[in-house]
């Protein structure tokens, strides 16, 4: 574990601002989504639920953006098989990522059920007939396959 953490930087500017958007966006989007149903603000502020769920689910997207560049600059393991190992997890995370944005759509990905908006009926085609969490899943091995590189 020692050699590990001889990877990582704590004091480095970087690493601080990666820790601490990692901590913000959940906190953030999960009130935020969950202040929708109990008082329909968002919704009345923007005329209806649908431009309110896409300006949410923009904001976390952004705020994804910010976080994962600021987790990874200035921290890398300059390691060839690493690099090759993080190129891999990243394919198979965007496949995940990818395909479940597809099938399930904006306002299905970016907690449209919080504001009302829900699919007719379960997706059960790919990635969701192979995981049950594909998003998940694939965002944690997007995740881990940056972190490695």
């Amino acid at each position: 574990m020692t050699r590990l953490l001889g990877y990582v930087d704590p004091s480095e500017p970087h690493f601080v601002a990666a820790v601490l958007t990692i901590a913000f966006n959940p906190l953030f989007w999960n009130v935020v989504a969950r202040w929708e149903p109990k008082t329909r603000e968002p919704s009345g502020a923007f005329g209806s639920p649908a431009p309110a769920c896409c300006t949410l689910g923009g904001t976390i997207l952004l705020l994804n953006v910010l976080r994962s560049t600021q987790a990874m600059l200035s921290q890398s393991l300059d390691n060839p098989s690493a690099y090759r190992v993080g190129l891999a997890l990243l394919g198979v995370g965007g496949v995940f990522v990818l395909s479940s944005f597809l099938a399930l759509g904006f306002t299905g990905t970016c907690l449209g059920d919080y504001f009302g908006i829900l699919k007719e009926a379960r997706v059960t085609t790919f990635p969701f007939s192979v995981l049950d969490n594909p998003m998940y899943w694939g965002s944690t091995a997007d995740y881990l396959g940056w972190a490695i590189m």
